[in-house]
């Protein structure tokens, strides 16, 4: 292996505001590492916060050096449903920028409910 290589990896970030996942994988989607908020801090309310996402970007850069990837395609999850992407996952890109990573793509891979299960209130609709 040369110097200047690039090893290439995947970083899935789930995002809700209640806890930030991070998941790395390799191309062929095999797990090198996986760290939530939970791992970093025992206070609830505070998984999802950007301060801890920083904490869990550096443990990501630590995963990424025992493998010697330096570039990253990033996935964004949000809760679906939900209006957007939790605080986290932003802190999450702007920490390994910073480290040195490289980021190829970005792309938000959040899931989109089409219809689902069945309103209640009968036929008629629920009537006051």
């Amino acid at each position: 292996m040369s110097k200047n290589e690039d090893n290439v990896g995947i970083l899935n970030v789930y995002a809700s505001f209640n806890n930030t996942i991070a998941n790395v994988t390799d191309l062929t989607g095999n797990t090198i590492g996986r760290i939530s908020g939970g791992q970093i801090t025992k206070h609830d309310r505070m998984r999802a916060n950007p301060t801890i996402a920083m904490f869990i970007a550096k443990k990501v850069q630590d995963i990424c050096r025992d493998y010697r990837i330096n570039t990253l395609y990033v996935r964004m999850k949000g809760q679906t449903g939900a209006t957007g992407i939790g605080p986290g996952a932003h802190a999450i890109v702007r920490t390994l920028t910073k480290e040195g990573f490289k980021i190829l793509s970005m792309s938000e891979t959040t899931a989109v409910a089409r219809g689902g299960p069945k309103k209640k209130g009968g036929r008629r609709g629920r009537r006051v």
